[in-house]
């Protein structure tokens, strides 16, 4: 293990780097080290604008793959912010190697990640410091909807451009509690169709929210599986879930919705989500435009 310093910022990885190169774009302010994806953030400013850097290859303490599949995972993930170019999903600048490494330059986005990991020891420390999730949680229910709406205007997009995201949850998304704002954040690992999973029970994404057939080697990975991972996350948006129940879908690796009585909009809505997280994908809704139409129509009753 590693401690590196840069602009008083300290961080750690499991070997020396120099990022000297990155005074480029001005200096450093904060640093996202604590990743499973093997690559190292770094919020960036001069006197007139702020990056978010990514650098895959440096070895995190975290990583789940090694500093090799971490670059290859880079260099093909750039392309997808180009092909998926959406209002809400941070934009790409440019990116190049940095001698065995591989760094992309995206514009910074002001707001909190929904899912910082990283923090949950201190939260623990300090209770009476709400986390973003659990700020977000405590937000007007029309501010969650309108969150939903654009995620859905992503996600479509996504189908339409003939993708699967992967690895798609809550950590995915920034919010902006200043001006009630979400942008997406990371979609590395989304995948061009048609998508199989290629790893088996340990595919990428949150237990929380992964679909059956992520478990599963050999699957196809399409719309419904989407579908699938969505309306889980909605559940944990509007539903309210004990920390033994979370406990049991780490444990038993499946999703199981919150009960009605825990459900914070109405039982049309929570209809709508239990036919999105059918175990048996042909009783699922078949697109995305589907599960969105009769969400739409549900929560226009409230």
């Amino acid at each position: 293990m590693k401690k590196i310093t840069i602009d008083e910022v300290e961080f750690e990885l499991k070997e020396y780097h120099d990022f000297q190169w990155i005074h480029t774009y001005g200096n450093v302010f904060c640093v996202f080290d604590q990743t499973g994806s093997g690559c190292i953030g770094f919020g960036v400013e001069n006197r007139d604008k702020r990056y978010f850097i990514k650098v895959a290859g440096v070895n995190t303490l975290e990583a789940e793959i090694d500093p090799e599949e971490s670059v290859k995972i880079l260099k093909e993930a750039v392309k997808r912010y180009e092909i998926l170019k959406h209002p809400n999903l941070v934009t790409i600048l440019e990116h190049f190697p940095v001698g065995r490494l591989y760094a992309a330059v995206f514009d910074w986005v002001e707001g909190e990640c929904l899912y910082d990991h990283w923090n949950f020891d201190y939260y623990k420390k300090n209770p009476l410091i709400k986390s973003p999730a659990r700020r977000f949680k405590e937000l007007p229910v029309w501010k969650k909807i309108r969150t939903v709406d654009v995620l859905f205007s992503f996600l479509e997009l996504t189908a339409e451009k003939n993708y699967v995201a992967v690895d798609f949850y809550d950590g995915s998304i920034i919010y902006d509690f200043d001006l009630d704002a979400a942008m997406i954040c990371d979609i590395d690992f989304f995948r061009e169709k048609p998508a199989f999973n290629d790893i088996g029970k340990d595919f990428w994404g949150s237990k929380r929210l992964k679909a059956p057939e992520e478990y599963i080697l050999h699957e196809s990975i399409d719309e419904r599986t989407n579908v699938y991972t969505f309306g889980a996350l909605l559940f944990h948006f509007f539903g309210n879930f004990t920390e033994q129940e979370i406990k049991m879908i780490y444990k038993n690796n499946c999703f199981s919705p919150c009960s009605l009585n825990q459900w914070e909009l109405n039982q049309k809505a929570y209809k709508v989500l239990l036919k999105a997280v059918a175990c048996n994908r042909t009783e699922r809704y078949q697109t995305l435009k589907e599960f969105r139409s009769d969400w739409n129509m549900a929560i226009s009753e409230i």
